[in-house]
């Protein structure tokens, strides 16, 4: 089996420990270089994390033969520009979520790597985590009966560099949005995992404690093609904290943190009465290295990766209708 040589495009916050590490941790998959936008910071993470080569940019990086792929870590708005290189190079590719800004610029991202014929992934890491897979298997055991609606629950403070208008989340022309954008969607992404497709999507938004410009609460109600129905409300300047995704089934119900690494709470009602389990699965140190091992692996010809831009596209889309762009 081929040992897959990684470039990463961007060294920032992400790629110190959830995604980094797992690509020289992974079978088969070396980190070999680097780049970032200041280069005495990719030299740095090069010599902690012992990355072999360090490129002035992706150009560069592109250019090497011994590189068989790209991992692109740098916010959204820089996403399509590297991405199409990636595409025209027929470099395999891993990019952070949210893939592009808006829905267009991801399909045309897609249509690049669709016309060199190059394989692309997304990083919705949750699909691939032990507890998200839990919740899969209870679904198909029908542990809660027929599913009725779902409903994601997600509130904390600002904190104080989105307050001081620091944070590159909240400047939509680098993240497509608010705080939402950077949180959302891997919520909305691990309900299309679990459910399907959204194809219907109603949408209320408003900035109450103008913090910065922004979104920083939003209420939206969806449906699924398959008929379920689900909602979510978020605030982002709440005095309280609370991240929870809720199934409820004619048999009963299942919740869990999406962010956080909590039981799963199981409840039940049957002929022996109701019954409540918490179910504790352990989270991987590096949390994107098992997606990481499977694109690796379908690169390998040995597994499918179950996040791509095909399944992100679907999330982006739910996006645009949001923020009513589409």
């Amino acid at each position: 089996m081929k040992t897959i040589h990684w470039g990463m495009v961007g060294c920032g916050d992400v790629t110190e420990k959830k995604s980094g590490p797992g690509f020289y941790k992974a079978c088969n998959s070396v980190l070999y270089g680097v780049t970032n936008r200041t280069r005495s910071k990719a030299e740095d993470y090069a010599a902690r994390h012992r990355v072999t080569k360090v490129y002035d940019n992706i150009d560069e990086m592109l250019s090497d033969p011994k590189i068989d792929a790209i991992y692109i870590a740098t916010p959204p708005g820089f996403h399509k520009e590297q991405a199409i290189k990636c595409a025209e190079a027929k470099k395999p590719c891993y990019i952070e979520k949210p893939v592009a800004l808006c829905y267009e610029d991801h399909m045309e991202i897609v249509k690049a790597f669709e016309k060199t014929g190059t394989k692309a992934f997304t990083a919705y890491y949750r699909r691939r985590l032990p507890r998200f897979l839990k919740v899969s298997e209870l679904l198909e055991q029908r542990a809660i009966g027929e599913v009725r609606f779902v409903h994601i629950s997600y509130y904390r403070p600002a904190y104080e560099n989105e307050k001081a208008g620091k944070d590159w989340h909240i400047q939509p022309d680098i993240s497509g949005g608010g705080i939402f954008m950077d949180i959302a969607v891997h919520q909305l992404d691990i309900l299309d995992f679990l459910f399907g497709r959204i194809n219907e999507v109603k949408s209320l938004f408003t900035n109450q404690a103008h913090y910065y410009k922004p979104e920083d609460m939003l209420n939206v109600c969806f449906s699924f093609e398959n008929g379920m129905q689900g909602s979510g409300d978020w605030c982002f300047a709440a005095g309280t904290e609370k991240d929870v995704i809720e199934i409820i089934g004619s048999k009963g119900r299942i919740s869990f943190e999406c962010f956080g690494t909590g039981a799963i709470i199981h409840e039940n009602i049957s002929e022996n009465g109701f019954t409540v389990r918490e179910l504790s699965v352990e989270t991987p140190e590096h949390i994107q290295q098992n997606l990481i091992q499977s694109i690796v692996d379908e690169l390998n010809g040995e597994d499918i990766c179950p996040s791509t831009l095909y399944t992100a596209a679907r999330t982006a889309w739910v996006c645009d209708k949001i923020y009513g762009k589409m």
